[in-house]
Formats: C-alpha cells, structure tokens, sequence
C-alpha cells in the first residue's frame, strides 16, 4: 500500500509529455482480439488499467511483446474462446469491451460487469440493445454478461442509440467490423478516442466510416489483417496537466498533445483568467494572480468532459466568487468534494449540481483518491493548499497516470510516494500493526 505525500506551495514550471490515450489504449486493445496477425501499436500508455487488458489478452492466447516502454505487437492469430481471468475484468470498466472483440472474434463472449471507478451506475443497457440487434443472444447474471451469436456470426443492422453512450458506441464498433453486412449506429458519441478506435480499425483492414459524427456506418469484412498504428495523445491527461498549471500560478509547456481536442478545457480555462497559447501539437498554460468563477456543465464531446470536472472543481475552490458545476453524465460524480472540504473548501452539493464558493485557502490534510479523476484533483488541490497533503487510495490514479509523479517532480512539484503506515493511532497512542 502506498500514497502520494505532497509539500504545497510550489508553482509548477517547465514542460511535461503528454502519453497515450488511456480511454483509446483500453479499446484498441481488446480490438487486436478481432485481428488475425500481428498489431504493432505505438504510444501505449504505461498505466494499470493497460497492463491488465494485455494479460487478459495473453490469458486468451494472444502472443504480447514488448518492443520498448510504449511500444508493444499483440499477435491474436492462436488466439482461443476460453473465460477470461474474472480476478482482472472485475477491476476495469473496459472489460465490457471484450463484449464486442470476442462476439465478433469467437461468436461468443463472456465477461464481468464492468468495474473500475465507483461514481454511479454504469448501465450496459445500450451495449445489449445494439448486440441484440446484431443478432446476439445476451444474458446477465451473477455478476456475468454471456453472449451468443447465432450461427457462429453476427448481422449487420441498423441501431439507434437511446442516450449517447462513447462505451456502447465502441462496443458495437468493434462487433460490426467483422458481421455480415452493413452496421449503421445512430446518435453514436463523437470523443476523439472513438475516432482513433475507428482509425485503429480501418488500418487492419475494416471498413468503418463517420466515426466522429453521430452516424457510424460499418461495412463488415471477413477478415483483419495486421499492421501498425500509433495512439493519440490523451486529452484528459493534457487537461489535468493545464489545471495544475493554472492552479498553482506556473508556467507549463505541455507537448505530444492535438489542440483541437482541449479546445472545451482551454476555453474554461481562459474564462478563469488563465493564459493558454496553442501551437502545432503543444499548448502553454501560465496562471493568473487573481483567478475568476465560471461556471461547467459536463457534456458529450465536443462539449466539457467528465473526465475534466474534479480537477476543474478542485481549482475552483482558489476563484474568486461563486462557481457552478452541474454533472450531466454520472450521477454520483461529487464524492471527491467531501475530500476538499476536509482541506478547507466551501461547496454544497445537491444532486448533480455542486456550488463552489471559492477564494478560500486550502490548506494540507489526509484524503483520499475517490476515483481516478478525483484522485487527481486532490493532488492538484495538494499542490495547491499550504502544508502537506497525503493522498491514499492511489491505486485509482495508477490506473489512468503514466508516471504521475515523476511528471510532476520534473515540474517542480514536492511530492513522492511513500509507503502507508501499519499504524493505528488511538488518543495519544500509536500501536504497531507489524
């Protein structure tokens, strides 16, 4: 067990590469399954949630090689249907993805309910909906999706998504690239990484087209060949990155990432106060002495991400004035701000809506990671408050940073991870747990 202990106070300076998309590596991955050769895919993000898919993958009979850090060749030729090890599926949202490679791969599919981060349901409904109508049979029990396709392959159909839903919209990417005729998906989600799955695809050998409308129609092949692809850098690692920066009042370069895609973090940013320069594939964040309030609502791409809205919130508490979060994704997305109440911030919460009434100053104490994305806004909020801040729960950080800390020390940052104590205090004492 260990955790993050950050020294605040500091502002960051200097220049961090941004790595791999986390939400597109997670897809392309269990993709490799639907391909007969040897994937070789470059800017693989070194994160858990990553490194669990490979060994699901290898427990399936993928032969997995790593060429360097972040290159790696998945080649899926011999690979076989058997369960896939519940131990890792059970800890990864993006065990659901296997839903699509191993229908469209084997004909057949069994895996966990998705797991991952706890901030609301995460309902699979339009995942069955659109693997129905692809001709699989589904069921749900204990705790398992198994999933047939009749005859051995699925059809083609058309498929009208009742919500926009980037999970099921990838899903059934995946499954119709090698179905029997054409798949149109309708209100499909738009994120980046969606695009990048589709670009994934199409270089093996798929006819996938819109991808990045909210029309996707995929023509189904017989067959996916090998190749080569590089992922995109990830948004949400660059914005997490820009918050930093702006909170802390420094001057960060970040590199290795697509402008267009931070466009929604760095117009919020901008309304703080906060400069951002965009040049080819890098921005430059320097914060403002006096931050000001906005207001977010979450959205589907191209709108503000959820995946932005902790970190968002934890800088929000250093604005002057009254700032509104509403939540329109998850419904439980604010357990991080009983975290930042205990550093001193001023915010009420009433379903999806979170009132932040900033200016007030932070100051170091012991909280925890809630989940991934609000395990990083406790860090941004450590760097921040005066005092040291321990982080635990960091597990969920892993899962999605590439080398948080180091990225951060290269900063200037005072932070390290350090092993949690086997200690109980009780009163005045403290009783060894060894």
């Amino acid at each position: 067990m260990e955790k993050y202990r950050i020294n605040g106070g500091r502002a960051l300076r200097g220049e961090v590469e941004i790595s791999g998309a986390k939400n597109a590596a997670v897809a392309i991955i269990p993709a490799a399954l639907l391909v007969e050769g040897v994937c070789r895919i470059e800017n693989i993000p070194q994160i858990s949630d990553t490194d669990m898919l490979l060994t699901i993958l290898a427990e399936l009979g993928a032969k997995v090689s790593y060429i360097n850090k972040s290159t790696i060749e998945i080649d899926c030729t011999h690979a076989r249907y058997q369960d896939a090890p519940y131990d890792l599926m059970r800890k990864i949202r993006a065990s659901y993805y296997l839903i699509g490679s191993m229908l469209g791969r084997f004909g057949s599919a069994k895996t966990t309910m998705p797991g991952g981060c706890n901030f609301g349901v995460r309902p699979i409904d339009q995942h069955i909906k659109g693997m129905t109508a692809l001709g699989a049979t589904i069921d749900v029990k204990n705790g398992f999706i198994y999933a047939d396709a009749a005859g051995g392959r699925l059809r083609g159909a058309r498929i009208y998504l009742d919500k926009v839903s980037v999970g099921a919209t990838m899903n059934i990417m995946m499954a119709a690239v090698l179905a029997s005729g054409r798949t149109i998906i309708e209100n499909a989600a738009r994120e980046p990484h969606i695009v990048d799955l589709a670009n994934f695809l199409n270089s093996m050998g798929a006819d996938v087209r819109g991808a990045g409308t909210d029309t996707i129609k995929v023509n189904g092949v017989d067959k996916l060949h090998g190749g080569s692809y590089s992922i995109i850098p990830d948004q949400i690692e660059a914005g997490t990155y820009m918050v930093a920066a702006a909170a802390t009042g420094g001057e960060v370069l970040i590199t290795n990432v697509i402008p267009k895609h931070l466009e929604c973090i760095s117009a919020k940013l901008r309304e703080t106060g906060t400069i951002v320069q965009e040049y080819e594939d890098s921005v430059l964040v320097k914060g403002a002495s006096n931050l000001r309030r906005v207001n977010i609502k979450t959205m589907p791409y191209p709108g503000f991400p959820t995946d932005m809205q902790p970190q968002m919130g934890a800088l929000l508490c250093l604005a002057r004035g009254t700032s509104v979060i509403t939540e329109g994704i998850y419904d439980n997305r604010f357990k991080y701000v009983n975290e930042l109440r205990k550093m001193g911030a001023e915010i009420q919460v009433d379903g999806r809506i979170a009132i932040i009434e900033g200016g007030r100053r932070l100051t170091g104490a012991k909280v925890l990671a809630c989940d991934l994305r609000a395990g990083a806004a406790m860090v941004i909020a450590g760097l921040c408050a005066a005092g040291v801040t321990e982080v635990e729960d960091i597990h969920f950080i892993e899962r999605g940073y590439e080398n948080f800390v180091g990225k951060l020390q290269a900063l200037g940052a005072d932070i390290e991870m350090v092993d949690v104590s086997e200690t109980v205090e009780l009163g005045d004492k403290i009783i060894s747990l060894g």
